[in-house]
């Protein structure tokens, strides 16, 4: 089984503006390929897909995408996403409710933001042959946003500080050792941290191994702007961030935003067995596997795995980074 995963996917902005003239598959660019080799594909809808709402105030960046343009995700057969993020309530809660049936009409599943907090943490499960892969998504941004027993918003649960004392990461813990009784593959999308740096936090590693510990076989990390290591705990691997994937934003020349990797783990039976990261640059609002420059992103990320103590290596006749996981 092959499992995808990418990072952030906003569709809003400058984007939308292209979408209105150009096939729904324009976005991903020649990445539909790779993307079709893969049974289940997960990402981070960075944006509300609606036609209505108002922009939230005191925010400086407002993502909405029509909700016509679920349809792009579709096209990359975009199987579930993470809603736990800082703009999925941009234009207010009228407008995030026209994003889940929106999603619910292309078939694809989403977790981290509801109507309501039980909705917000629900799991999303999708099939893959016999096996049943379960998501559940959190975030750590926007605590204003969390949604409660009659309010909607998203699964937050905060990552800074001593995580041992805060009742909502225990919860947390419990909800995936519940959904891992019911899932033979789990995946934890955690939209945490900072925009910069491409150091790992340590309250991200202490959580994603005691989410591991719980049960959960991959923790898909994003938020961050920029591509960060990945982590070996366990057989399982820690995905810190996996960066950007589209969108319109300026490019920062250090820190490199428009890079990211199409990170494809392969299972052996139900366990994961490796990883090979596919690299990735933004261009002009779409995301294309970077050719002749793939080698030099790879190593980067090489660079920030071996910091972490995982080794990779580099197979130049398919342009992929590898990461053996031992189980």
């Amino acid at each position: 089984m092959r499992l995808i995963f990418l990072g952030d996917v906003m569709l809003g902005r400058l984007v939308n503006r292209q979408l209105r003239t150009v096939p729904p598959a324009f976005p991903w660019g020649d990445t539909l390929p790779v993307l079709a080799q893969g049974d289940i594909r997960f990402a981070n809808l960075e944006c509300v897909l609606a036609d209505g709402g108002t922009p939230q105030p005191g925010k400086v960046f407002h993502f909405r995408s029509d909700a016509r343009n679920a349809a792009v995700l579709a096209a990359a057969g975009i199987d579930a996403v993470s809603l736990a993020n800082n703009h999925v309530l941009d234009y207010g809660a009228d407008a995030f409710r026209e994003t889940l049936p929106a999603l619910e009409r292309s078939g694809i599943l989403h977790a981290g933001a509801g109507p309501d907090l039980e909705a917000a943490q629900r799991p999303a499960i999708r099939r893959a042959g016999p096996a049943a892969v379960g998501l559940i998504a959190f975030t750590d941004n926007q605590p204003d946003w969390e949604a409660g027993p009659d309010r909607p918003g998203v699964y937050y649960v905060p990552v800074a500080g001593r995580q041992q004392d805060d009742r909502r990461v225990h919860d947390l813990l419990a909800l995936v050792r519940r959904t891992k009784a019911r899932a033979d593959l789990l995946v934890v999308s955690a939209h945490w941290g900072g925009n910069w740096g491409a150091d790992v936090p340590s309250g991200h590693r202490d959580l994603g191994r005691a989410l591991v510990d719980a049960g959960a076989d991959v923790v898909f990390g994003h938020s961050a702007h920029i591509f960060r290591g990945v982590e070996l705990y366990r057989g399982r691997p820690l995905i810190y961030s996996a960066g950007d994937f589209i969108d319109d934003y300026a490019v920062d020349p250090g820190e490199r935003n428009d890079q990211s990797f199409i990170f494809c783990m392969e299972t052996a039976g139900i366990s994961p067995a490796r990883l090979q990261l596919h690299p990735t640059v933004i261009a002009g609002f779409q995301a294309q596997l970077a050719g002749r420059g793939a080698r030099h992103i790879a190593m980067r990320m090489k660079g920030l795995c071996a910091q972490l103590g995982t080794q990779s290596r580099w197979i130049d006749e398919s342009n992929v980074l590898e990461i053996p996981v031992d189980s």
